[in-house]
């Protein structure tokens, strides 16, 4: 519908008409479990002061209004319904609204989902709404700043669980039907409306309590929940949930000295989610992919741990105080992506939370800041669409960076300080960037604003290199060089850096250990290091040692040389990771040859300790193979690291999830090289056996993966392991299999249920589309022409969280670039200028992601020019 995407301008000026007090919802889907039944009734009872005489508009996106009643006065329908929205004129101060219409059930993972258990039929909802689906849901004003109290009553069967952001208020059984029951809730305190949410179904509750002692004495109860779907109860560990839970609570309460303010605290673990969790105050949701049903490695413990206490951050940076609008985004979410990342630190008992925080969580900043798309972390979000965009790496983990770098320089206790008066200033309600600088600028006694201008409001990434000059050993002058252009401005924009230098040298041992450090301030394009002069010239000068800065590094010629040579002999993890993103850097952006990335990864990921590392250097040299290394030499780079997976799974410690991440890779890789589908088929068959790996049903998934993409899996064979595993990630490996099969026919079907059928839910079609997509370029390449001229199509007519997973993940990417042939020449980046050209007219975020598929494909051939 061409009103659902709400503008700023117009947010702004209905809050500037209205005030929010009070909501009263009531939900009815007793009738859920039968799939013929498309929606549910919604009614939603608004109180809200008003200009008098004014005129403005509700949002709701659903099946029907039934009814509108304002001040007690029924509207005619046909006159004040416009598609998403609700117009309400001559205003009182005070006024009541009423609506009652039918909301739809989604397959979407938008608004309220509806899920139904491969394993044993059940029926589940949960719902999602950011940045504004919970008008899919029931009628409201659909903008951040615009809180009210809300209080939900649901009517749903009675022997399921049903949960909401408030405390159960009441359960009663209906008179005329036994089989219903009727929730009622606590109102909640002041709230956005998308962080309300309903959840319904047959859930598996484990209950427990936190109780903390705060700093000034006062006694704290926090009513703990977990959910999860009845067949997953069994790989459900709830202790160990719990215990994060406690520890995180202790955390995030002492250190903001603002209790708890929810009430209760549960968490739900839910099918096909879009994301990894929602910060939903009193009823947090996750994808239910953190429930490990098959081996996972301490990196991916390490990760959920990561992301619950990210989500619980939020209580306060986000839920307690929120932004006013879209282009404060980030006031949230690097916020909680610091935070989160300094609870695993401080509260739990892994040690690596800032070295897989340099090597996974920046990596994604990095490669989202060099895209033409890029922008300021304070962003400038004109409308709905391109908040859903703007969930991105720029948001989440530059801000995360940048937010370390701002506590190093106004100092912890400041930052602390700082946020504690933020709260206390604005609790419950709203806020932009200048709040927060007031706050912190307050509590360090340093004036923000030119760091705000320089790392908030500039777009990209800065590149620092070091030039050397040495005399007899000695290094007699030490520069470091930024590059800073902002992609979008074409300007450069250095950015003062605060870091360290590292000089490392061989000990006695042949280890590579730091010998000293150097702290300094970067600015400008080029900064001098006359503390240097006169050292002995390291085998390896290391800048942003400890990774205080936000910057891309690029090693000098000497200290690559000893990186290529020796990066298994340095010690520290911290250092170790920072080379290793150094290297892939340097392939990525082709000053290097990406097979050189690929033979370290082969000579030194054996001997990584890190599996957080590993895993993310296994997965760098998988895309270097297939996508960064020329045709003319893949097949042999290719041949080369399968071995090396091949040898490290026999090598590796039995059971260790070193052995498994390798012999994940040997699966993935398999897809484009047949050589080991053998072996991978006698591991399935149980005729080979790696001494301690377990061959479960992810590992089994993804092998089955690579026979069907080399033709060597019938659909016979695919339906038999789905009978094994019928499970929803089961399902989601089938599909993924099935349209993995190199055949035209297999193709064309896998196309025609993406595209052009709607009957795929959001996970069945994103495991469609990553098995259409595995394939030789012959099979594809029909798919060009029909994917340019099906986009505008399939914007208009799905849901902007399905639109974008067909347009992102349909783009003809996997492309080779032909001997003398420039990257800008080739007929794919030809074809998507042609279509940006003549659909200059296309929705922003449509282009958006085209644009960036483009840079991505850019980036490769590029890469195989250079290599």
């Amino acid at each position: 519908m061409s009103n659902e995407n709400l503008r700023r301008d117009e947010a702004a000026e209905r809050s500037a008409l209205i005030t929010t007090h009070t909501y009263d919802v009531s939900l009815d889907v007793r009738q859920a479990a039968d799939p013929d039944v498309e929606g549910y009734t919604s009614r939603s009872v608004i109180n809200f002061s008003a200009t008098e005489g004014g005129s403005t508009f509700l949002d709701f996106i659903g099946g029907g209004v039934h009814s509108v009643f304002l001040n007690g006065k029924g509207l005619r329908v046909a006159d004040v319904v416009d598609g998403a929205r609700i117009r309400l004129d001559n205003l009182q101060a005070e006024n009541q609204v009423t609506v009652t219409g039918t909301a739809v059930y989604s397959r979407s993972g938008e608004g309220m989902h509806r899920f139904v258990d491969p394993a044993d039929g059940q029926c589940y909802l949960y719902t999602q709404y950011e940045p504004a689906d919970a008008r899919r849901v029931f009628a409201n004003f659909e903008q951040p700043d615009l809180k009210a109290e809300f209080t939900f009553h649901v009517t749903a069967p009675s022997d399921w669980e049903v949960a909401s952001n408030g405390m159960e208020a009441a359960r009663t059984r209906l008179a005329s039907d036994p089989a219903t029951s009727r929730w009622d809730f606590a109102p909640t305190l002041p709230m956005s409306t998308y962080i309300t949410t309903i959840l319904a179904g047959p859930y598996f509750k484990a209950e427990d309590r936190w109780e903390g002692t705060l700093d000034d004495g006062r006694q704290l109860e926090v009513p703990l929940a977990l959910y999860c779907r009845a067949s997953m109860a069994g790989s459900f560990d709830t202790a160990e949930l719990f215990t994060l839970t406690k520890s995180g609570l202790d955390f995030f309460n002492r250190l903001f000295d603002f209790p708890y303010p929810w009430g209760k605290y549960d968490q739900a673990f839910v099918p096909e989610y879009n994301l990894g969790a929602m910060e939903n105050p009193g009823l947090v949701t996750f994808t239910e992919s953190y429930i490990f049903t098959s081996r996972a490695t301490d990196s991916q413990y390490q990760g959920r741990a990561n992301t619950l206490m990210h989500e619980m951050a939020h209580m306060w940076f986000g839920d307690l105080v929120t932004m006013q609008w879209w282009d404060d985004l980030w006031l949230k979410e690097s916020l909680a992506d610091y935070l989160g990342t300094l609870a695993v630190d401080r509260a739990t008992d892994w040690d690596s939370a800032w070295v897989n925080f340099a090597n996974k969580r920046k990596a994604w900043a990095y490669v989202q800041d060099q895209l033409p798309t890029t922008h300021p972390i304070v962003a400038d979000i004109p409308d709905l669409e391109a908040a859903k965009q703007n969930f991105d790496g720029i948001t989440y983990a530059k801000g995360a960076s940048v937010l370390k770098q701002l506590v190093a320089y106004v100092g912890f206790d400041a930052f602390i300080a700082g946020s504690r008066q933020y709260f206390r200033d604005h609790a419950y309600g709203n806020t932009t960037l200048a709040d927060l600088l007031k706050a912190l600028s307050s509590s360090s006694g340093r004036d923000l604003g030119g760091w705000a201008a320089q790392w908030l409001q500039t777009s990209g990434i800065s590149t620092l290199s070091v030039e050397t000059e040495a005399r007899d050993g000695l290094l007699d002058a030490v520069s470091i060089i930024q590059a800073a252009e902002d992609p979008v401005s074409g300007r450069q924009e250095p950015r003062p850096h605060r870091l360290r230098v590292g000089l490392y040298n061989y000990d006695g041992g042949g280890a590579l250990v730091r010998t000293r450090s150097v702290e300094t301030d970067v600015a400008g394009a080029r900064t001098q290091l006359p503390q240097l002069t006169g050292e002995p010239r390291p085998a390896l000068l290391l800048v942003n040692d400890d990774d205080l800065s936000y910057a891309k590094v690029r090693l000098d010629p000497v200290s690559e040389g000893a990186v290529l040579k020796s990066l298994d002999r340095i010690t520290d993890p911290m250092a170790r990771a920072l080379c290793w993103t150094a290297l892939w850097n340097s392939a990525r952006d082709g000053e290097s040859p990406a097979s050189r990335y690929v033979d370290a990864v082969r000579a030194f990921g054996p001997s990584e300790t890190g599996i957080g590392v590993l895993l993310n250097i296994l997965d760098n040299a998988s895309t270097a193979v297939e996508r960064y290394t020329p045709a003319s030499g893949r097949n042999g780079v290719r041949a080369a690291f399968l071995a090396s997976a091949e040898t490290q799974v026999g090598r590796a410690a039995p059971g260790s999830d070193h052995q498994l991440a390798w012999a994940r890779t040997l699966a993935s890789v398999s897809r484009r090289d047949a050589s080991l589908l053998p072996l991978l088929r006698s591991l399935l068959e149980g005729t080979a056996v790696a001494e301690g790996l377990a061959v479960d049903a992810e590992l089994r998934w993804n092998i089955w993966h690579a026979l069907a993409a080399n033709g060597q899996a019938s659909s016979g064979e695919l339906d038999a392991e789905l009978g094994r595993d019928t499970t929803a990630s089961g399902r989601a490996g089938h599909a993924t299999a099935l349209a993995a099969r190199p055949d035209p026919e297999v193709k064309a079907e896998a196309w025609r249920a993406a595209v052009q059928s709607e009957e795929l839910s959001n996970q069945l079609l994103s495991a469609t589309i990553a098995g259409f997509m595995t394939a030789p370029s012959a099979l594809l390449e029909p798919y060009v022409e029909p994917y340019f001229g099906c986009l505008r199509d399939v914007w208009d007519r799905r849901s902007i969280e399905i639109a974008s997973r067909i347009v992102r993940g349909l783009y003809p990417l996997a492309q080779d670039l032909p001997a003398g042939t420039m990257p800008e020449q080739h007929p794919v980046v030809l074809r998507t200028d042609a279509w940006l050209e003549t659909n200059a007219d296309a929705p922003p975020a449509l282009r958006r992601i085209v644009v960036e598929q483009r840079s991505h494909l850019r980036r490769a051939l590029t890469a195989q020019l250079r290599s």
